[in-house]
Order: C-alpha cells, then structure tokens, then sequence
C-alpha cells in the first residue's frame, strides 16, 4: 500500500446550507483540478448491511460497482462534505485503492464550503435524493 497525507487543505466548520450541520472548508485556496483529499475507505460487506436501513449510518454511505451494490465508509471527512445541485467538487472512487479522492471542479477560496452532488459523484446530475434539498440558493 502506497503512504498519503492526511490533508492540510481542509476544515469542518458549521455549513452555510439550509438543514446541515457540519460542513467541509477550504483552510486555503484550492485550485480547478487539484486533489482536496484522499480518503481511505471500508468497505461494508454485503453480510453487513442487513439492518443499515434502520441506522443513521445509511446516510454517510457511498455506492459504487456497476449497479451500486457495494457500500463503503469514507474516513478522513469524506462523510462530512454537504449536498449541491451546483457543487465546486466532485469525488471519485477508487476501488482498487480503497479510496475516494475529492477533486475540485472549480477555484475554492479559503474559507468557502466544499460541496458534492450525491449523485454518485456527478455534478451534473439533478435526479432527486432520498432527502428534500430544494432550497433559494440552488
């Protein structure tokens, strides 16, 4: 396994969004195409996942494989990012790494909340989530 860094580039802080609680922030600015952070996952095996429904944990979850049938757990503040219709990142999953990498879409000013679309890393992507998130600024 190759060694990475924790990233330097980011902080958890109270989100600017409607309904959040916690958000991802720029601790400096960040560059169009630059890696934000690399987070190591765990992958939940399908075993597991039985009782996921029920649990609050459901909602930190990514999907990958071709029909979205594997669930991992990002560590680092993978988890934490908050949900845009209009984001200034996007994440890639690497399964083969055992990673999701977060990459910026655009420049990021210090202090600016990162967001993602949910939509399975696809900012394009407008199809509804399993939660409201119609608001004024989106």
């Amino acid at each position: 396994m190759k060694k990475f860094l924790a990233s330097n580039k980011i902080y958890i802080s109270q989100s600017k969004m409607p309904k959040a609680e916690r958000g991802v922030f720029a601790r400096v600015d960040i560059k169009k195409g630059e890696i934000i952070e690399r987070c190591p996952v765990i992958e939940v095996p399908k075993y597991d996942t039985s009782n996921l429904r029920e649990s609050i944990l459901v909602t930190y979850f990514f999907y990958f494989g071709r029909s979205k049938e594997r669930l991992v757990v990002a560590l680092g503040f993978g988890s934490i990012y908050d949900h845009s219709y209009k984001p200034n990142a996007m994440y890639r999953i690497k399964p083969e790494e055992r990673l999701i990498d977060f990459i910026a879409l655009k420049y990021i000013k210090k202090d600016d909340e990162i967001t993602i679309n949910y939509n399975h890393g696809s900012p394009k992507d407008k199809s509804p989530l399993w939660f409201d998130v119609s608001t004024p600024s989106e």
